[in-house]
C-alpha cells in the first residue's frame, strides 16, 4: 500500500489530481497502521484523511460519527462517487440495519458509519470481529473530552476500541480542540504514541469584516443586493429576531426561513431540508443550527448579533465556503448586543464560569474593534502564528490612519465628566451632536458648554471614539448601571495634564470599491457568469430527481470551473477538479448537452442585442414567452425585481398582461385597501391592512394598475 495507489484512489473516486496540503502526510502514517490524531479546520478535508486510506487497505473502514444528518450527506456523497457506503444509526428500521449488516458479511461495503450509541449496542462489538475491518476513524473526537466544547459521555466508552480491536489503526478527527483537548483525547481513546498533525486554522477563503450594528437591515439589504441567489445563513441572538427578520426579507423578495430550538423536531427537519435542498435561499437562525449540516455551497455568513466567545464566531464562520471557493463573514458589532451578552452571562450563580465567559466576550469585542488585520487577531486567539496581514479583510482593505485625536477625546471625557459619570455612550454622543431630544432638555444637558461642541461629526463616528477609548482604558462602562460611562486615572491625565490621545480614522467604504470587492472570486465573464447560474438550475433540478442535497452533485467550486472551461467531451470534462468517473457516467453526459445548448442559445442571442432600459430587456423576455421565474435566473435578479419592471412597463404603455399574475379579485381587494389606506406608492401599509394575506409582488402590480387608471381619469 503506497501513496500512489492513495492517489489513484483520490482521482478515481473523488476527481482531484492531488492532496490539499497535509492530507498525503496524514494518509501515509495510517497506511502505515498507526494512530493518528488530525486537528483540522471545517471544510479542511479531514474526511479524505480516513476515506481514502480506508477504500485503499483491503476490509472495512468503520467511521463513529455523533451526527445523523450529517452521516447520511456522508453516505450519499460517497454513493454518489462509486463508493459502496451506508450507516447504521437509530434513524433506521431492524430490517433496514439488518441489510447494510449483510452487505458487510458480504464484502460488499467499504465504508460503514456508524453512530456512539450503535457501537456500543450490545453484540455490535462481536459482529465487527467476524468482519475485516482496516481502519476506526473517530469524527468529532473533541466530543470525548470534559474540556471540548460538545462533551457526549457515550464517547468515553470508545476506549473499548483499543481494548477490542488492538492491532487495529485509530484515526481521531477534530476541527476543534486546544492542547487540554487534544492529550485528553489521546488519553481517553488508548492510541499508541499517536502522530498529531495540526494543520492552519485559517480559513484564506473567507473574507472577514465588521459593520456597525445602528443600521443592520440596511446593511444586509445592500449586501444582499450584490449576491443574487447566493445561500447564506444570518444568525441570530434570539429566537424572535430569526422569524422577524425572516419576514423582513421575505417581504423585500427574498427566500426566507426561520430556525431555532423552540419549533418541533419536525419543523426543524423540514426547514433544514429545505435549505440543504436550496429552496430556501437564506436562513436566518440562533445557533441552534447548523451543527449537523455538510452543506458545502454556504457562501456567506451574517451574525446579526455579536457572538458570546471567538471560539462560537469561528466554528458559525466556518459553515461558508466549505467547498473551498469563495465566501464572506460579516459580523455586526453594537455596545447594546455587549451590554445584553453580560446581563445574560451574569444570571449564571458559578462565579468561574461567570469570570470566563466575561474574559471571553471581552475577547471577541476587542476582535469587533480591531483597528489591525482580522485575521491576524482571530489567529492569535487560537494560538497560531500569523506574522503577516492577510489582504483579505476589511481592515487590509481599508487600513485606518490614527491622527492625533486628544482634542475630540477631551470633548467625550468632558461631557462623561459634566454628567456625573451616569450616562451611556448613546447619550454623550447626543450632547456633543446638540441633540434637543427630552432626556437632554428633562435633565439640563442642553445647558453644559460640551453641548453641541461635536455638531461637525456624524453619530456614528463618535460612537466609535468612544469605543476607542473604552479600549485605550480611557473610559470604563458600568454595566450594573446600564452602561453608564466612567472615568479612570487615564482619563484625568488627558483632561488636565495634557497627555495625548491616538485615535483612528475610520474611511467610509466607498460603494463602487464595495461592488469591486464583492465580485472578488467571481467569474468576470459575463459568459461563464450566465452558464454557471444555468448549470446551477439543472444541478437544481437533478438533486430534485434523486432525492439528494444539490451540491452532492458537483459543488460550487467544480461548478464553476465547469462554467469557465465548458467542458465538451469525456476527457475534458474528467479534467475538472472534483470529476471523479462515477460522477461523470451519472451527470457527465446531460451536463454536457447543457453547456452546447446553452452556447448555441447565446451565440443567437448575441446577434440581436437590445440596447436600452434593464426592464426592456425583461420585455424581451416575456415576448419570447418565458415566465418571472425564469427571468429572475437567467438575469441574476430577485423575482421581486422582474415584477416591478413588469409593473413599470405596464404603466408605460408596453403590451404586458397582469392577469396571469394577479386576478380581478385579488386587484379589488388592493383596489380598496389603497382607497382606504390613501396609500399610492408605499407597500407596507396596505400589505398589513390586508392582514399580510396579499403578497408584495401583487400589491406592486395593483399600484401600478391603480395609478395608470387614476392618470387616465
Amino acid at each position: 500500500m503506497s501513496v500512489r495507489e492513495a492517489q489513484e484512489v483520490l482521482k478515481l473516486y473523488f476527481g482531484y489530481d492531488k492532496f490539499r496540503p497535509g492530507q498525503e502526510e496524514i494518509i501515509s502514517n495510517v497506511l502505515a497502521k498507526k494512530d493518528t490524531i488530525v486537528l483540522m479546520p471545517t471544510g479542511g478535508g479531514k474526511s479524505i484523511c480516513y476515506q481514502v486510506p480506508g477504500l485503499v487497505m483491503p476490509g472495512l473502514c468503520v467511521v463513529v460519527s455523533p451526527l445523523i444528518a450529517l452521516m447520511k450527506d456522508q453516505v450519499e456523497a460517497l454513493l454518489g462517487n462509486g463508493v459502496n457506503a451506508g450507516y447504521l444509526n437509530s434513524s433506521q428500521s431492524s430490517k433496514e440495519q439488518q441489510l447494510i449488516e449483510q452487505q458487510c458479511f458480504d464484502g460488499r461495503l467499504k465504508m460503514l458509519y456508524v453512530s456512539p450509541e450503535k457501537l456500543l449496542s450490545a453484540g455490535f462489538f462481536s459482529f465487527l470481529k467476524r468482519l475485516q475491518v482496516n481502519l476506526f476513524a473517530i469524527d468529532e473526537a473533541h466530543c470525548i473530552s470534559a474540556w471540548g466544547h460538545d462533551f457526549r459521555p457515550e464517547y468515553l466508552q470508545l476506549k473499548n476500541l483499543k481494548l477490542q480491536f488492538p492491532e487495529i489503526p485509530v484515526i481521531a478527527l477534530t476541527a476543534t480542540a486546544d492542547k487540554l483537548t487534544q492529550r485528553d483525547i489521546q488519553t481517553q481513546l488508548y492510541l499508541e504514541n499517536p502522530r498529531v498533525f495540526s494543520s492552519s486554522f485559517d480559513r484564506p477563503n473567507i473574507y472577514l469584516q465588521v459593520q456597525p450594528g445602528q443600521k443592520r437591515m440596511e446593511a444586509i439589504l445592500d449586501f444582499l443586493e450584490d449576491r443574487p441567489f447566493q445561500p447564506g445563513i444570518i444568525y441570530c441572538l434570539s429566537r424572535k429576531a430569526t422569524e422577524s427578520l425572516a419576514q423582513k426579507l421575505k417581504e423585500k423578495g427574498y427566500n426566507a426561513d426561520y430556525y431555532h430550538a423552540g419549533l418541533s423536531a419536525k419543523d426543524r427537519d423540514k426547514v433544514q431540508e429545505r435549505f440543504l435542498q436550496d429552496n430556501v435561499q437564506i436562513m436566518c437562525a440562533t445557533i441552534a443550527f447548523g451543527m449537523g449540516i455538510d452543506k458545502s455551497n454556504v457562501r456567506w455568513v451574517i451574525h446579526y448579533n455579536l457572538p458570546k466567545n471567538l471560539e462560537s464566531y469561528y466554528q458559525e464562520i466556518g459553515r461558508a465556503g466549505r467547498d473551498g471557493a469563495a465566501a464572506e463573514a460579516l459580523l455586526f458589532h453594537s455596545l447594546a448586543d455587549v451590554m445584553t451578552l453580560r446581563d445574560i452571562i451574569t444570571q449564571g450563580d458559578n462565579s468561574k464560569e461567570q469570570a470566563l465567559s466575561l474574559a471571553k466576550l471581552d475577547r471577541m469585542q476587542q476582535y469587533a474593534e480591531s483597528t489591525s488585520c482580522r485575521r491576524k487577531t482571530l489567529m492569535h486567539y487560537f494560538g497560531e502564528e500569523f506574522p503577516r496581514d492577510c489582504g483579505h479583510c476589511d481592515i487590509c482593505d481599508h487600513p485606518p490612519t490614527s491622527f492625533n485625536g486628544t482634542e475630540l477625546a477631551q470633548k467625550i471625557l468632558s461631557a462623561v465628566a459634566r454628567t456625573k459619570e451616569t450616562i451611556a455612550s448613546a447619550q454623550v454622543v447626543d450632547i456633543l451632536r446638540g441633540s434637543r431630544n427630552q432626556m437632554s432638555l428633562a435633565k439640563g444637558y442642553d445647558k453644559l458648554k460640551t453641548f453641541g461642541v461635536g455638531r461637525d461629526l456624524p453619530p456614528l463616528e463618535w460612537q466609535r471614539y468612544i469605543h476607542q477609548l473604552i479600549n485605550q482604558g480611557l473610559l470604563e462602562v458600568a454595566y450594573d448601571e446600564h452602561g453608564a460611562l466612567k472615568l479612570t486615572k487615564g482619563s484625568q491625565d488627558i483632561l488636565f495634564n495634557g497627555k495625548k490621545v491616538e485615535l483612528v480614522k475610520f474611511q467610509a467604504v466607498n460603494p463602487k470599491e464595495e461592488k469591486e470587492r464583492a465580485a472578488k472570486g467571481k467569474n468576470r465573464n459575463p459568459l461563464a457568469t450566465a452558464l454557471f447560474e444555468h448549470l446551477r438550475q439543472l444541478r437544481k433540478d437533478l438533486a430534485q430527481e434523486r432525492g439528494i442535497a444539490p451540491y452532492l452533485v458537483f459543488n460550487d467550486n467544480t461548478l464553476q470551473e465547469i462554467a469557465e472551461e465548458r467542458p465538451t467531451s469525456k476527457p475534458a470534462f474528467l479534467s475538472i477538479s472534483g470529476v471523479a468517473q462515477a460522477k461523470y457516467e451519472q451527470y457527465g453526459e446531460i451536463f454536457i448537452n447543457a453547456i452546447l445548448t446553452f452556447l448555441s442559445q447565446q451565440s443567437k442571442a448575441e446577434q440581436v442585442k437590445l440596447k436600452g432600459a434593464t426592464h426592456l430587456l425583461t420585455y424581451e423576455a416575456l415576448k419570447q414567452g418565458k415566465s418571472p421565474e425564469e427571468i429572475s435566473v437567467e438575469r441574476q435578479l430577485q423575482l421581486v425585481t422582474i415584477f416591478s419592471h413588469i409593473a413599470t412597463l405596464f404603466q408605460q404603455g408596453y403590451d404586458v398582461d397582469l392577469k396571469p399574475f394577479l386576478s380581478e379579485s385579488e386587484y379589488t381587494r388592493v383596489h380598496q385597501a389603497i382607497v382606504e389606506t390613501g396609500c399610492t406608492s408605499a407597500m407596507k401599509p396596505i400589505f398589513e391592512h390586508l392582514d399580510c394575506q396579499i403578497d408584495y409582488f401583487k400589491i406592486r402590480l395593483a399600484l401600478a394598475r391603480f395609478n395608470k387608471e387614476t392618470a387616465t381619469v
